[in-house]
């Protein structure tokens, strides 16, 4: 192969190459929100678990993963809703094709409103995409605030019996 590669004009190739693009993009703004979760975490936590004799991989699964299961949440919430929603990375690099291959609800729902002026379907699809957002952010609530309600619950009880 001594010629071009085409990535973004190849159907097979050009999905990939937004993927990978979009995961470049967002990574460090996941890190941030993990490092922040991390952060979080008292270090008497890991003291304890050391001093309990818990190794290396223990405290990880017993002490960190718990700690940030909330932090994750909320990152996979961002992640998700971006990954749905993504405009600009299709747009600027392969305006949805080669044909359709690479075109997101977004891209289309610009395509129909922009370039084909049916406002009304256009609008359409953006109360769709609107609403499907909403019920994802609403499930992600509900996983969320169950966990949450579930370590107050815990916090309470043991308030109680002091």
């Amino acid at each position: 192969m001594d010629g071009y590669k085409a990535w973004l004009g190849d159907p097979a190739t050009a999905l990939m190459s937004l993927i990978i693009t979009d995961v470049w993009k967002t990574t460090p703004f996941m890190a941030l929100l993990i490092l922040a979760g991390l952060q979080m975490i008292p270090a008497n936590l890991y003291e304890a678990a050391k001093v309990d004799g818990a190794g290396l991989w223990s405290r990880f699964r017993h002490v960190t993963l718990p700690m940030l299961r909330s932090s994750i949440l909320v990152a996979l919430l961002f992640r998700t809703l971006d990954a749905f929603r993504v405009f600009d990375i299709v747009m600027v690099m392969t305006g949805g094709g080669p044909g359709n291959s690479t075109e997101s609800i977004s891209v289309y729902a610009y395509k129909v409103m922009m370039r084909y002026l049916d406002f009304g379907y256009g609008s359409a699809l953006s109360v769709i995409i609107f609403v499907i957002v909403f019920l994802i952010s609403l499930l992600y609530m509900k996983i969320l605030g169950s966990q949450w309600g579930a370590e107050e619950g815990g916090a309470r009880k043991r308030w109680r019996k002091m």
